[in-house]
């Protein structure tokens, strides 16, 4: 296909957290800096006027020897390169992280960052947030959260930067939110075609780039590759099999392209830092406060195995099911980050679920932060593309043996 117009843009967006367009916004646009790791810190609410947020990553992560040292072997990778990339100073330039208290090895992460001094250096009035996120989807839990985010984050932005924190700036920061959404869902909506417009690595790069970045800046260059797609003609079965991804953080375009390279057309990510949960509309009402609204739809949206009732189990694997169904896909590849604790029992239970139970193909992996580079992994995709192929082989045959018996 054509290459797209803007795609070199939204690749160097991504080569580093500290962008060309995070300087922008902060030191001509004037705007602070707040850094986030997770859907349980609704992300509108740190667009507020004055600020952006960015989901931090670290691209490029090699080794991550001094980081271990301070955390352990056994943390997560993600937690790992994070603080790794915070000792070498990639993160000096947040004016404030919004953090949750839901996972040890994130809040170990945090932890190290303000005691070794990587973050707010010189800023006196840099704060770090530990939101408390319930297990449980129950009102009282969307009533302890709004609490939380006000008391720990909305009014010290308030207080130390003098963010307006009103409803009416809640509900305008809503209205942001859900343009951006927008877009990245009609532009991922050409996936359900086949041959799609647009593969799954270059929907991952466009759709990433909206987390790491203030989304004002990017709009225009999101709507202008909107309208491109609409014209560009697809290849021709270029891929043998259409899969979705489903489980934990994944902010590597190089997965997705190990994926593709092994011959899968990635039609749907519902991961973290993907597109569903996180570029899914907010639809608030007039009848009760935006922040409120704006907690029991991130907890009703969330796919997070942190909660762990029995309703929101069988909607991760309706959910995934769904999915499957929506864009044509073939199977289901069901990852996780090595050593993450919620997503490694998720992952065992909802794999055999959708093989088992739902009679849907699914690859059960767990992955390094950086998987571009793993053979072993790559080897598994492939073997799991062959196995698609040769069971609609078989399915084939049997379909003309029956016609031929009729």
């Amino acid at each position: 296909m054509k290459d797209l117009k803007h795609m070199i843009f939204f690749e160097k967006v991504l080569e580093s957290a500290h962008n060309d367009l995070v300087r922008q916004a902060r030191e001509k646009d004037g705007k602070i800096a707040i850094g986030y790791t997770c859907f349980h810190i609704p992300e509108a609410i740190l667009n507020l006027p004055g600020c952006f947020s960015v989901r931090l990553r670290a691209p490029f992560m090699g080794s991550t020897d001094i980081a271990t040292y301070y955390l352990a072997s056994s943390s997560c990778e993600f937690s790992r390169a994070l603080l790794e990339r915070g000792i070498e100073g990639g993160y000096r330039f947040l004016d404030a992280i919004a953090g949750v208290d839901i996972c040890e090895c994130m809040n170990r992460c945090y932890e190290n960052m303000e005691l070794l001094g990587c973050v707010g250096e010189g800023n006196d009035k840099f704060f770090l947030s530990y939101i408390d996120v319930p297990g449980k989807d129950e009102e009282i839990s969307v009533d302890h959260v709004t609490e939380q985010l006000q008391r720990k984050l909305l009014k010290p932005l308030h207080v130390n930067y003098g963010i307006d924190i009103s409803d009416q700036a809640l509900r305008k920061a809503v209205e942001d939110h859900n343009e951006i959404c927008d877009l990245i869902t009609e532009i991922g909506n050409f996936r359900k075609l086949d041959p799609a417009p647009i593969t799954g690595a270059e929907f991952h790069k466009i759709c990433l780039a909206t987390y790491v970045c203030p989304q004002y800046l990017i709009k225009d260059k999101l709507k202008e590759t909107l309208e491109e797609i609409r014209t560009r003609a697809a290849d021709e079965k270029k891929f043998r099999a259409r899969l979705v991804i489903v489980g934990g953080e994944i902010d590597d375009p190089e997965m997705i392209e190990l994926c593709e390279e092994s011959g899968a057309l990635i039609v749907a990510d519902r991961f973290c830092y993907g597109s569903i949960p996180g570029r899914q509309r907010i639809e608030l009402n007039d009848r009760e406060d935006a922040l409120s609204q704006i907690v029991r739809i991130n907890i009703r949206q969330t796919s997070c195995p942190r909660y762990i009732t029995d309703n929101k189990i069988l909607y991760r694997q309706e959910e995934a099911k769904q999915l499957a169904k929506d864009y044509h896909a073939d199977g289901i590849i069901y990852e996780q980050m090595k050593f993450c604790t919620y997503w490694s029992y998720e992952r065992t239970l909802q794999s055999h679920v959708l093989a088992e139970e739902y009679g849907i193909p699914t690859l059960s992996i767990d992955r390094p932060y950086r998987a571009g580079a793993s053979g072993q992994l790559k080897t598994r995709v492939q073997a799991f593309v062959e196995s698609l192929e040769i069971k609609q082989i078989k399915a084939r045959a049997a379909k003309r043996e029956a016609q031929h018996v009729q």
